[in-house]
């Protein structure tokens, strides 16, 4: 519980002051009339004499019951008193079912929902072009908010956790070789290999001088040299013709071998645990480079910077998106009855579903919240909020009870004649 507010500590005292005040100045005219009193004294003094004893009796029992809420009275163990201190979790108890009963109870809830009518004031709100900006400045601000609390390390790990690692948990062969397969069946590869036949026959038109660096690079020192460019001229025609044959025709026997290879290839990946161990120690590979395990941290960092430049720039993409965004939420929530019907039906399941199965919670928040408090410390809390207005039950009872003792022994004056 929070220290006592000096303000609250002052006007109590004060009250207490001037309660306590009245009924001094009950006594101080009771002892008075006491020293006046006699058989010779003024008719007045036995009324006014009457009236301030009944006065001291109301303003001393107010006393009594207004301290016995929070405390002993001078410190006595009376029975029934200090209530608060000893039934702090009854009153606990009590004000969470009170508020349980009265406050969040189903049909005082929808009730509320439904005169609120939340919709159409959200749209009307929203569908004018200063509130959609200001919903928007808004949300940029909470963005930046939540950037500002997460930590950088947590985030990347839980990217790293959740995505980077995820991906290395299982292994990679067996689903690797459905996907090639399911894209075998319906011959999405097949552009793939006409692109391949198209690159390798442009290749071979361009690939004479490569062709004879290499028969002269490899040929005996004896043979002429002629001879080795016809030997290379040879094999390029005969590379060209090849490749040509090849990119030409879709049934040749070269494709008819990668479709072969490729089928293959993705039966093994799902069967066969030599080709499945080799993706493994590929997968080993690549998920142990730099560039992966650095991935989680590259990632948050690039977005977050995206992020804050975002909301921090009015003129911002996202920050015009936003905007726009929540206009059209407005002007469609204005216009359109059905809408709004079916967001005030979301809501008021919504709500329905919180206080059918979380009041209890709700409620139990407060009273928790009483119990853990020490007996005294919630009696002098109680006491600073509710005291001060309390006092005016001292002082009320002074009064009445000295209008009333004025009253009564006025009446016995009237009736003994």
């Amino acid at each position: 519980m929070t220290t006592d507010d000096p303000a609250k500590v002052r006007d109590l005292r004060r009250m207490k002051f001037v309660a306590t005040g009245f009924l001094l100045a009950a006594v101080v005219v009771y002892v008075l009339c006491l020293v006046l009193g006699g058989d010779d004294a003024p008719t007045w003094v036995g009324y006014v004499q009457t009236a301030s004893e009944a006065g001291m009796v109301g303003g001393l029992a107010d006393w009594f019951a207004v301290t016995a809420l929070f405390r002993h009275p001078l410190g006595i163990p009376i029975p029934h008193t200090a209530i608060i201190r000893r039934k702090k979790d009854q009153l606990g108890e009590g004000l969470g079912e009170f508020v349980g009963e009265n406050f969040l109870a189903r049909d005082v809830v929808l009730g509320k929902l439904d005169s609120a009518q939340v919709p159409a004031r959200l749209g009307e709100w929203l569908a004018q072009p200063r509130n959609a900006e200001r919903a928007a400045a808004e949300a940029a601000t909470l963005a930046g908010g939540v950037l500002t609390v997460l930590r950088d390390e947590d985030v990347q790990q839980i990217i790293d956790a959740t995505i980077v690692r995820r991906l290395a948990e299982p292994k990679w062969g067996p689903p690797i070789g459905r996907v090639l397969e399911q894209l075998l069946e319906e011959e999405r590869h097949l552009p793939v290999i006409e692109l391949l036949c198209e690159r390798a026959y442009q290749w071979s038109v361009n690939s004479q001088q490569t062709i004879d660096r290499i028969v002269l690079k490899d040929s005996p020192t004896w043979s002429p040299r002629f001879v080795d460019l016809l030997v290379g001229e040879k094999i390029h025609s005969e590379l060209v013709e090849f490749a040509r044959k090849v990119r030409a025709d879709p049934q040749h026997e070269v494709r008819q071998a990668v479709n072969r290879f490729l089928v293959e290839f993705a039966h093994d990946l799902q069967t066969d645990p030599e080709t499945m161990a080799k993706a493994e120690r590929v997968k080993t590979e690549l998920m142990d480079r730099e560039e992966i395990t650095s991935a989680a941290e590259a990632a948050w960092r690039i977005a977050k910077r995206l992020i804050e430049e975002a909301v921090a720039d009015p003129g911002s993409a996202l920050r015009r998106k936003l905007v726009e965004y929540f206009r059209d939420i407005g002007v469609r929530l204005r216009d359109d009855a059905d809408v709004r019907a079916t967001l005030d039906r979301w809501l008021a399941g919504g709500v329905a579903f919180v206080v059918d199965n979380y009041a209890s919670e709700l409620t139990g928040v407060i009273t928790d919240t009483v119990a853990r408090w020490d007996g005294d410390v919630a009696s002098r809390k109680i006491e600073l909020a509710a005291g001060r207005d309390l006092q005016f039950i001292r002082i009320n009872g002074t009064v009445v009870g000295a209008v009333a003792g004025l009253v009564i022994h006025a009446a016995s004056q009237l009736i003994t004649g």
